[in-house]
């Protein structure tokens, strides 16, 4: 439970008796829970977050053997854990913006507050090999709206025969992405483009498209915990109902997709507002065993079907 007090935080020299791994990440969980910190970056709870934010920070493996957290810290080593803990708890700066690290899809990413810190449930979908509804194994995919490139880079570990192309409206993001791409030696398979949505992506056609676009409406925007602020607004904000960049996806996909092509999209909350706004329309929402809400898949038949609907509804 998330404390409603004001913010608080000892002074370094009263923890100065914190002396190993395992003292300070029990001091973290505690102040987290303590300054009502919110868990939907990648953890599900205070203490694995605070272990993960520990563990990193020292420079260590986050599935180091249980017994490193008796080892015994020096004062340099006290001093960064109390930094990060105190920007963590006051601050409610995510662990991945501190550490400049997220995992997705079992791999590290670098993250920085120009992209979204990776959460996407797609990641199971990807795991599955985005089965049932890739017929056969895909040559030419993209992932649109890419952020940091974690969902692109994870399709190209899932389909190594595959093309990936990725795209972003935002150079910063685009940037971490590439960053990735060449940190994980994946040039040779994965192309970036500057785009807004399909505007100046190569003129091909896709077995699959995936995109996480901004979808957050008007009124979860306001309402989100403190911790959302320091996310990009630009990969968040969606327009009144969330929809805005959605409706654009749907009515240009078919263009983009081959015959027997997909689209994977994520939309959140704003699940509900997309069934109601087409609900002629068959989308699919599979169910995470892995937790996670919001995502949709629709085959090309069936965006080519409701076409005109779609476009009659585009936003831009």
């Amino acid at each position: 439970m998330q404390s409603s007090k004001s913010p608080s935080f000892p002074e370094f020299e009263q923890v100065l008796g914190l002396k190993t791994v395992g003292d300070w990440i029990r001091f973290s969980a505690s102040q987290m829970e303590r300054n009502g910190c919110y868990y939907g970056h990648g953890f599900a709870s205070p203490w694995q977050e605070s272990r993960f934010l520990i563990l990193r920070g020292l420079s260590l493996d986050w599935d180091v053997p249980e017994i490193a957290e008796h080892a015994a810290l020096i004062p340099q080593e006290q001093e960064v854990l109390y930094t990060l803990i105190k920007s963590r708890c006051i601050e409610k700066i995510p662990t991945a913006y501190l550490l400049e690290e997220s995992w997705f899809c079992s791999e590290p990413f670098r993250i920085t507050p120009s992209v979204l810190i990776p959460r996407s449930p797609i990641a199971e979908l990807i795991n599955e090999g985005f089965q049932p509804w890739l017929q056969e194994p895909p040559s030419e995919m993209l992932d649109m709206c890419t952020g940091s490139g974690c969902i692109g880079i994870a399709m190209a570990r899932a389909f190594p025969e595959a093309h990936v192309d990725i795209s972003d409206i935002s150079e910063e993001a685009l940037s971490i992405a590439v960053e990735n791409i060449s940190s994980k030696d994946l040039g040779y398979q994965v192309d970036a483009y500057l785009s807004d949505l399909f505007e100046s992506l190569p003129d091909k056609k896709y077995d699959l498209i995936v995109t996480n676009p901004p979808y957050v409406d008007v009124e979860d925007l306001d309402d989100m915990p403190q911790e959302f602020s320091h996310e990009p607004r630009l990969g968040l904000a969606a327009g009144e109902d969330g929809l805005d960049l959605v409706r654009d996806i749907l009515a240009r996909a078919p263009d983009y997709l081959t015959e027997h092509g997909c689209l994977v999209g994520e939309v959140g909350n704003s699940a509900v507002a997309l069934m109601d706004a087409f609900p002629e329309v068959d989308f699919h929402w599979p169910e995470f065993a892995s937790g996670g809400h919001g995502v949709f898949v629709i085959e090309a038949a069936e965006l080519r079907k409701h076409h005109s609907l779609f476009e009659s509804r585009r936003c831009r």
